[in-house]
């Protein structure tokens, strides 16, 4: 039984494909695109799940669109009466698109897989699960569980923000709900917009400046109070409710009402190229901690309603790993596993899964150690020709290597020397994450890499932090966590004895001040309140990142090493060689792996192309 699924026109749109519950590949659109956060049809993404899969649209047994298009129309109308007369504008802006395209969707969705190849008369299945069992699905089938507790937590789908399901066998029940305009996820999200950062893309910003807040400062406990007075009632069972007097995003076009906004807090909404004082980056540790404890209080719901031993987790909201640390660290649960592309990109893949076990009814056989996400390197992959035709288009010299064990020796050098490498090997990630398919790498111990990676590289702000990867056996050595991380998903603390003491004025310096004071013998990935979000690295799924770590140690007793995705700021992760070899000539990198290549930038001709990625990439 060979099942597609797909999400589209909103953000993040994706293709998924499985074969008898067993996932084949899986994909954004916006990685063949190149445009971030692509909402259109994912037409690039289904013909490669379709390639990988060696079949075409007619063979397949059911296509499914990860929500309700018509549930989601019912929600905008209702919204729009209960708030009558506010939201006219936002009334005439929405309407026309709705009436033209997204009332008749299973039309709009049947065209566009008209052009790529679909005869209409083959009559495929054509399902349309809520936006929330998608997320569900897609955590709990992968999971090793054969029980668990399952938490979704996001924006909005249909109707519902939030769920709380149990996952038994092959089946899934909702038993509980949280319901816009009332939301954990819209509640980050309007943080995000006031403090300047992009709304779908930069909440992810948000959880890194958070830990800049001032924990002694007196303005954590005012911030929190007024959010738990005046915007915010928190439950209980973690469940929100919003007052919506200081929301415009039911019915307006914008997060919130910026003037209740800034008399409620004190100071403007920020601009995004404004600079970050300690007034945002204490209201960010604010919002931070009322998400951690909404969560935490939602999992013990979770808990108690399920009495399972295990919990599964999806939806935007989970991808917050400093959230993750917290919650994994309250042992609620005896394990929990996150799906790797939480947001709404997986909600294709468990929609294919969904109608696979629900629909279909067949039954759900675990197979896999850890997971069935294969580490999640889900996406297209590459050929040494590949390689050999993008270096003869940009007449690119290179060394090729035979032995992959004498490359990784090599490249374990170079970042030991302190350059910055990009890496490019086997099948894309599917998902947000970087975790060594499509990265860029730089050794840990050197102090100057995290401004290096921001300033020269990436060309994002001095305050992002980067991630470690470290081989599993060893990940106890240098942080305060002996589990397992392979997709990223959980902050934790860099180990006691390898942390350095801050000085006395530590919290009430600037940010630039504490950012660049030397927190451990890791300082790269040392994050600003001694966390670091972990990437485990397996030999299983990733024997060739693998190798390179090893090289690492042995060469300088480390096993670990910093990685960050391989773009720049506002560009989608790189796909192909190609889009590689453009992105490692636009930046100062100083050398590129791509399999068994290596392109030294010393030696690169002279780029001649004069496009400017700042205004190719919508910033982020």
């Amino acid at each position: 039984m060979k099942i597609l699924g797909i999400s589209a026109f909103y953000h993040d749109s994706a293709a998924a494909l499985i074969d008898n519950g067993e996932i084949v590949a899986a994909a954004q659109e916006e990685r063949f695109t190149r445009k971030k956060h692509d909402p259109g049809f994912p037409s690039e993404a289904v013909r490669f799940c379709l390639e990988y899969g060696g079949l075409t649209l007619n063979e397949l047994d059911a296509i499914v669109f990860y929500d309700k298009p018509l549930l989601k129309f019912e929600r905008l109308l209702e919204t729009y009466y209960a708030f009558a007369p506010r939201g006219v504008r936002s009334f005439l802006t929405a309407m026309p698109v709705w009436i033209k395209e997204k009332m008749f969707l299973k039309r709009l969705i049947n065209e566009e897989l008209v052009k790529l190849g679909y005869d209409k008369k083959k009559k495929v299945k054509l399902l349309f699960p809520e936006h929330h069992l998608s997320h569900a699905a897609s955590a709990y089938y992968p999971s090793p569980f054969e029980k668990s507790a399952i938490l979704t937590i996001d924006g909005v789908g249909e109707w519902a923000t939030a769920s709380i399901c149990l996952g038994e066998g092959k089946d899934i029940s909702i038993l509980k709900e949280l319901r816009f305009p009332h939301s954990l996820g819209l509640l980050y999200s309007a943080f995000t917009y006031f403090l300047g950062f992009r709304v779908n893309s930069g909440e992810y910003k948000l959880m890194g400046l958070a830990p800049y807040g001032n924990p002694t400062s007196p303005d954590i406990k005012k911030y929190e109070d007024i959010i738990l007075k005046d915007l915010i009632e928190l439950k209980e069972d973690g469940s929100v409710w919003l007052n919506q007097d200081y929301f415009d995003y039911a019915t307006g076009l914008k997060m919130v009402n910026e003037d209740k906004w800034e008399a409620l807090f004190g100071f403007k909404t920020r601009r995004p190229e404004d600079a970050l004082e300690p007034v945002h980056c204490n209201l960010g540790l604010a919002i931070q901690n009322i998400t951690e404890e909404a969560v935490i209080r939602m999992a013990k719901e979770a808990k108690r309603l399920t009495g399972a031993d295990y919990l599964c987790m999806a939806g935007g909201v989970a991808l917050n790993c400093v959230s993750n640390g917290k919650l994994q660290k309250a042992n609620i649960f005896k394990d929990i596993f996150i799906q790797p592309a939480a947001g709404d990109a997986g909600g294709a893949l468990g929609a294919a899964q969904a109608a696979y076990h629900i629909f279909f009814g067949q039954e759900r056989k675990i197979t896999w150690k850890a997971d069935a996400m294969r580490g999640s390197y889900l996406g297209p992959t590459f050929s040494d020709l590949d390689v050999a035709l993008t270096a003869k288009k940009y007449k690119a010299v290179y060394t090729h290597y035979e032995n992959f064990k004498d490359l990784s020796v090599d490249a374990a050098k170079l970042l030991s020397e302190g350059n910055v490498v990009g890496w490019i090997q086997g099948r894309m990630e599917f998902g947000p994450r970087a975790l060594g398919g499509r990265s860029i790498l730089g050794d840990p111990r050197n102090a100057e890499m995290q401004k290096k990676l921001n300033l020269k590289i990436k060309y994002r702000e001095s305050f992002r932090p980067f991630a470690p990867s470290v081989l599993a056996e060893d990940c106890a050595e240098y942080f305060d966590y002996d589990g397992i991380s392979p997709y990223m998903l959980l902050v934790h603390p860099v180990a006691e004895g390898r942390r350095k003491p801050v000085p006395a004025n530590y919290d009430s310096l600037d940010l630039r001040e504490k950012l660049y004071f030397e927190r451990s013998d890791l300082p790269s990935i040392t994050h600003i309140d001694y966390s670091a979000r972990i990437q485990t690295v397996h030999k299983e799924t990733n024997p060739r990142y693998y190798e390179l770590i090893n090289s690492f140690k042995a060469l300088t007793g480390y096993a670990v090493i910093v990685n960050t995705s391989f773009n720049v700021r506002g560009e989608p992760i790189v796909c192909t060689p190609n889009d590689a070899y453009r992105c490692f000539m636009r930046t100062e990198m100083d050398y590129l792996v791509v399999g068994n290549f290596i392109f030294d930038k010393k030696q690169q001709p002279e780029w001649l192309e004069k496009d400017n990625w700042k205004e190719e990439f919508v910033l982020d």
